[in-house]
């Protein structure tokens, strides 16, 4: 029996419907009727040209086709960082609304930088995708008028759009801040240190806000020396934790603003407790962390599935041709007591 063979593969030159119909020796409406669905190709047609498209490898393009539709059934999405637990429930909840609605996710990460979340943001524009969810890493959106004008839904999440107006889901950043430290306070606390993101973004400035509000809220003082905004990485906050946990009146409880600070303040308290230097300090932290409730982590816990759930059901609702003005929806936080925010103080 004589070999069936296969063209080599043509990488980046995917076949068309006219190679189909070259190999079926038919023309290309008969191969369009097929790919389609539609009546008028005989039994007989229709096997050759579907063994043309099987040999072939041949795909629909149903980018093309939804193009003639106006919309291409993909929506983009820009996080902040693919690799952090909390985007990863977000992405994926918005994946599972786009799913739901026959449309195709494409994200990607602009790793906190306001020029590469443009590029990332224009870019999906450019493949036409019929919306876009964005969480901010600049504070100026800009540049994005022209495509919401041509139409591109655009829905904001976990931080507000800079200098546009646009729809935007957000947590309760500044309630769940207060509550967290307000819990500090009634477990006897009264010098709380904060550490916390860079406080040009919106969300380290609302838990920042939050921190002095319970502080005011009680009547204690807030020594600016307790307070550390800026950059996440380890060796910022351990050094900003070593000041704040020595001298002659150390802080005696922290509230840590993200999970990425918590995670350090953790390894920061564990290595003290280790070495016994000086009591034990209570800490909650702002957002959920990796085997927190093992650790006995508190946490004001907020809830990432939900932000992206409803994120991407306001962008279908605009692809729906709802128009009213652009709205703000804000998501309640939770306080998890586990054990770290009930530690009491040792002294005053």
């Amino acid at each position: 029996m004589a070999e069936t063979t296969r063209p080599e593969p043509r990488y980046g030159n995917r076949p068309t419907m006219k190679d189909v119909a070259a190999r079926a020796g038919v023309g290309l409406k008969t191969v369009s009727r097929v790919v389609n669905g539609e009546p008028g190709v005989t039994p007989e047609t229709e096997g050759r040209v579907r063994e043309a498209i099987d040999a072939l490898g041949f795909r629909r393009n149903d980018s093309a086709r939804v193009l003639r539709k106006g919309r291409t059934a993909t929506i983009g999405l820009v996080l902040e960082d693919l690799a952090d637990p909390f985007y990863g429930q977000l992405g994926r909840a918005v994946e599972e609304v786009a799913r739901a609605h026959g449309t195709l996710l494409i994200n990607g990460s602009s790793a906190e930088d306001p020029e590469r979340e443009r590029e990332l943001a224009l870019a999906l524009c450019a493949r036409r995708v019929d919306g876009l969810i964005v969480i901010p890493a600049g504070d100026d959106h800009r540049y994005l008028e022209p495509e919401m004008r041509a139409g591109v839904a655009t829905v904001f999440a976990d931080r507000p759009a800079g200098l546009l107006d646009a729809d935007a889901v957000l947590s309760d950043g500044f309630g769940g801040a207060r509550e967290g430290v307000a819990h500090l306070i009634a477990h006897g606390h009264r010098r709380i240190g904060f550490v916390g993101d860079r406080p040009r973004i919106h969300t380290a400035a609302e838990r920042l806000r939050g921190y002095r509000a319970a502080m005011r809220d009680a009547g204690l003082p807030v020594d600016e020396r307790w307070v550390a905004p800026g950059p996440t990485d380890p060796e910022r906050v351990a050094a900003a934790l070593a000041g704040m946990l020595s001298g002659p009146e150390p802080v005696t409880a922290v509230f840590a603003g993200n999970n990425r600070v918590t995670v350090t303040a953790l390894r920061v308290l564990a290595g003290r407790t280790a070495r016994d230097d000086g009591p034990p300090v209570a800490l909650v932290g702002f957002d959920d962390v990796e085997l927190g409730d093992v650790l006995g982590v508190t946490v004001v816990a907020q809830d990432p599935a939900e932000l992206g759930r409803t994120a991407a059901q306001q962008l279908f609702r605009r692809l729906d041709g709802a128009a009213e003005a652009p709205r703000q929806v804000v998501i309640g936080t939770r306080l998890l007591a586990r054990g770290s925010g009930e530690v009491p103080p040792s002294s005053g």
